[in-house]
C-alpha cells in the first residue's frame, strides 16, 4: 500500500514538473513571437555578416570556400550573443523574475525551459538558414551536413553559456557589452570544434570525434548551466 502511494506521489510530481516546463516554454515562445524584432534581428545580422564578408575581404570562390566554416560559425556565435541580453530582461523589469525566484517551483526547470525557448527562436533558425550562407560562401556540398549538425549540437551550448552571462548582468541597464566580455572566452571551445567538424566534413576526415565533443559539452551544459544560471539570477536580483 505504501509503495502504491509513493508511486502515485512520484507520478504527480513528475507531471507537475513536466507541466511547469511546458507552460514556461509556451509562454516564452508566445512572448518572443509578439516581439518579432527580437526574432528577426539575429537572422538579419547572420545574413549581413555572410553578405558583407566577401565584399570586405575577397570575392574569390576558392578563398571563400576555405574560410566559409569559420565565417558561418562566427556569424552564428555573434548572432546568438546579440539576442542574449533580452533573455531575462523583460521578466526582471516587470517583476516576474523576482516572483519566480520566491516561488517554490524548481528554478532548474524554469531556467531550462527559458533557454530552450531562446534556442528555438534563435539557434534553430540560424541552423536552418546556415546552408544558404554556405552556398553564398561557396562551401562545398560535402560540408553542408557537417555544418548543420555541428550547429545543431553547438548552438544550444551557446545559448546555455550565454544565459549565464545574461543572468549575471540582468540587473544592469547596459549589460550587452558585459555579457560579451563574460561569455566570449567560454564560447571558444565550441567555436573551435564546430569549425573543425565542418572542415573535416569538407576534407572527408572522420567526424565522430568532433560531434562527440560537441555533444559532451552540450550534455555538461544541460546539467550544469541551469544551476549556474539560477545562482546568478539570485545574486543579480538580491544585489
Amino acid at each position: 500500500m505504501n509503495q502504491m502511494v509513493t508511486n502515485e506521489q512520484s507520478k504527480q510530481v513528475n507531471d507537475s514538473v513536466l507541466g511547469l516546463f511546458w507552460a514556461v516554454l509556451k509562454r516564452d515562445l508566445m512572448l518572443a513571437y509578439r516581439r518579432k524584432s527580437d526574432l528577426f534581428n539575429p537572422l538579419i545580422f547572420f545574413l549581413m555578416v555572410a553578405t558583407l564578408f566577401p565584399l570586405g575581404v575577397s570575392p574569390e570562390p576558392e578563398f571563400l570556400a576555405e574560410v566559409a566554416p569559420g565565417v558561418v560559425w562566427v556569424a552564428a556565435l555573434l548572432a546568438t550573443l546579440l539576442s542574449m541580453d533580452s533573455l531575462f530582461r523583460s521578466d526582471f523589469e516587470d517583476g516576474t523574475l523576482e516572483q519566480t525566484l520566491l516561488s517554490p517551483q524548481p528554478l532548474f526547470i524554469i531556467v531550462l525551459a527559458k533557454v530552450l525557448a531562446h534556442w528555438m527562436m534563435s539557434g534553430l533558425p540560424l541552423t536552418i538558414l546556415a546552408p544558404l550562407l554556405g552556398v553564398m560562401l561557396f562551401l562545398p556540398s560535402e560540408g553542408m551536413g557537417g555544418l548543420m549538425l555541428s550547429l545543431l549540437l553547438g548552438t544550444p551550448t551557446l545559448s546555455l553559456i550565454g544565459a549565464i552571462g545574461a543572468a549575471l548582468t540582468v540587473g544592469l541597464r547596459k549589460g550587452g557589452v558585459l555579457i560579451s566580455l563574460l561569455v566570449l572566452p567560454l564560447y571558444i571551445p565550441v567555436l573551435i570544434f564546430g569549425t573543425s567538424a565542418v572542415q573535416a566534413a569538407v576534407t572527408g576526415l572522420p567526424l565522430a570525434g568532433f560531434f562527440a565533443l560537441l555533444g559532451a559539452m552540450l550534455a555538461l551544459g544541460v546539467v550544469m548551466a541551469p544551476l549556474a544560471i539560477g545562482a546568478a539570477l539570485r545574486i543579480s536580483v538580491s544585489g
